[in-house]
């Protein structure tokens, strides 16, 4: 499908597709705010428009194949933690239990480690195995938001019970102290030196993380997500204050643009709008938006990345995913059609939820 910037109703479209993917939501009580943790009320929506559900089963059939795995068309057709753990929590919104437990079980048996609750990075079809063993904590930061989503809707003790093990190696495992901090490093291996820790700012998943203080306790999560919103707020680069893919941490409050890789505010920390929209982090967000908003008001596409040191921008606009995303933190319109990449509709597809 060729990427269409068509303007909708942005209201109605979000709130259609939000009740396409919450289908089979039962309602639940609303719980009071721990300290430090940020929620929102859930709408009560209404029936799903034909938009919303083509949507979902658009993405569902260009990107999962029957058997439970999701299918990265950009990347040679591998899958990835990330693109489970994306489809898990898809899946649950539209209230698919049994797409849900075909997603969950494919990860299980392909992609989790041995050693530990964790999930391997990469499969490839070509080997017909998990042919990178390193986790990304992303992906396994939100399969485990999705596992416990799931067993507490669909009273699936396995499913929560598998939760409760992958966060906890996340905090074991994939949590270290550091410069009086304790910093969510993004995979096991590669990113600590004793020089500094390179950390990725777009694996903060503030929702999931809210949720993982709400079982576990902020004595467990507080400290993990204070420090992750701290970081955050030192990595604002450039005259636009923008955070970049890749940040190094070398002290304190001592953060840079990690310097083996280029300085871009780009395809990955453009994940800190979706998430920090989620998460009602607007303070976290707030440049992004000046950034984006100044785009528009110089009639000018936002570009896909810009160096935040250079200042030097991409000569192309965002993809479909980008623009939904735009449009979820700017009130502004979303694209009409589906992308047939895999990144980029799985943004739209979570700019929605």
């Amino acid at each position: 499908m060729v990427d269409d910037y068509r303007r909708i109703d942005r209201r109605t479209f979000a709130i259609g597709l939000m009740a396409a993917l919450a289908a089979c939501n039962k309602s639940q009580k609303s719980e009071a705010a721990m300290p430090g943790m940020h929620t929102a009320p859930r709408p009560t929506l209404p029936a799903p428009s034909p938009v919303a559900t083509s949507f979902w089963n658009a993405w569902r059939t260009h990107f999962l194949a029957p058997e439970g795995r999701v299918v990265d068309t950009g990347n040679g057709d591998i899958s990835h933690s990330e693109g489970q753990s994306y489809g898990l929590l898809l899946a649950y919104q539209a209230g698919e239990r049994d797409t849900f437990t075909r997603i969950a079980e494919w990860t299980e048996a392909n992609l989790a480690r041995r050693d530990m609750a964790l999930y391997g990075w990469r499969w490839e079809p070509a080997a017909r195995a998990m042919t990178d063993t390193n986790n990304a904590t992303d992906g396994d930061i939100v399969i485990a938001w999705a596992l416990a989503l799931a067993g507490e809707r669909w009273n699936e003790p396995r499913w929560t019970e598998r939760a409760r093990e992958v966060r906890a190696a996340i905090r074991k495992h994939c949590v270290i102290t550091r410069y009086n901090r304790q910093l969510l490093i993004p995979g096991l291996q590669g990113f600590v030196e004793d020089a500094g820790v390179t950390l990725n700012p777009s694996y903060f998943v503030w929702p999931a993380l809210d949720q993982f203080a709400k079982t576990d306790g902020m004595a467990t999560w507080g400290r993990v997500i204070r420090d992750s919103e701290d970081l955050l707020r030192l990595s604002r680069f450039g005259r636009h204050d923008l955070p970049c893919d890749w940040i190094r941490v070398t002290g304190t409050r001592s953060v840079a643009p990690a310097p083996d890789k280029p300085p871009r505010f780009g395809y990955d920390a453009i994940r800190v709008a979706l998430w920090g929209a989620q998460g009602n982090r607007t303070d976290l967000t707030a440049p992004v938006a000046s950034y984006w908003r100044s785009c528009l008001a110089q009639h000018r596409p936002i570009p896909a990345w810009i160096d935040v040191v250079s200042g030097q921008e991409a000569d192309y606009a965002l993809s479909n995913g980008g623009a939904a995303i735009a449009g979820r933190l700017l009130g502004t319109a979303y694209p009409t059609q589906l992308s047939n990449d895999y990144f980029a509709a799985s943004q739209q597809m979570l700019a929605q939820v």
